[in-house]
């Protein structure tokens, strides 16, 4: 079977997207920059762990080496605060940028023309539905999002005709441990910021990780050959 790379599988989404690609079948390198958290994930699903920042390109190129063949990128890192759009910092627009976009970029470039040798690739990146509709109180993170869809779009042009299939999926407001940023810039328990998050969505609950891991799943199978260049928005119809 294919080798996977997923990226900030240390918990919450890449975790169960780590987990879904080991069940089907795939080899998993699992990535966090969090040792322990890739670790322990690594030992839960069979896989290995090769923790390090995304944002910094030498370590990047340096776990690729040691995966060797990446049949499957599956980019879910992501860093983010929130604040007013007027307090944002410089230091965090930066570090926003280089972990969400260039990070991202950067291992696209790493991984792509080993599939483009082998004639097949499947490239999955999480963006998010806040850098399809943005939001106030986290701008650099919207906009980080929005730009991974000018460059999937823009990476599925180039790759497409030579075997290698760029999707990205924005999820609606996920289950995970990032939703305690939130609760605190709401200045309210987490319990209480999934509440009020579930009362906007027509489905009636927030995400699950699972929710998103399926559809990553479905992307890298052979039967999603027709989506190249798509942005999937599994939200429970919050953005319709």
């Amino acid at each position: 079977m294919s080798t996977a790379l997923v990226t900030g599988a240390g918990q919450g989404m890449g975790a169960a997207i780590a987990a879904r690609l080991a069940a089907d079948g795939h080899t998993v390198a699992v990535n966090d920059i969090v040792a322990e958290n890739a670790q322990a994930t690594a030992e839960r699903i069979g896989g290995h762990a090769y923790p390090f920042d995304v944002a910094d390109p030498d370590a990047a190129v340096a776990a690729v080496g040691a995966i060797g063949a990446v049949d499957i990128l599956v980019a879910n890192h992501a860093y983010m605060t929130m604040q007013p759009f007027e307090s944002t910092t410089a230091d965090e627009w930066d570090r926003t940028i280089a972990v969400n976009l260039l990070g991202t970029a950067t291992l696209l470039e790493l991984v792509a023309p080993g599939m483009v040798d082998r004639g097949y690739g499947r490239v999955v990146v999480i963006a998010s539905e806040w850098g399809v509709i943005g939001w106030p109180n986290a701008t650099p993170y919207a906009s980080s999002k929005g730009g991974l869809i000018g460059l999937v779009k823009s990476a599925a042009r180039a790759l497409g005709p030579r075997g290698v299939a760029v999707n990205a999926i924005a999820p609606g407001i996920t289950d995970t441990p990032q939703l305690q940023v939130d609760a605190d810039d709401a200045g309210i328990s987490l319990a209480e910021m999934i509440e009020r998050y579930a009362a906007d969505v027509p489905l009636g609950r927030v995400g699950r990780p699972e929710d998103i891991a399926a559809v990553v799943s479905f992307l890298c199978s052979d039967a999603a050959i027709a989506l190249v260049g798509q942005v999937l928005q599994p939200n429970g119809g919050t953005t319709r």
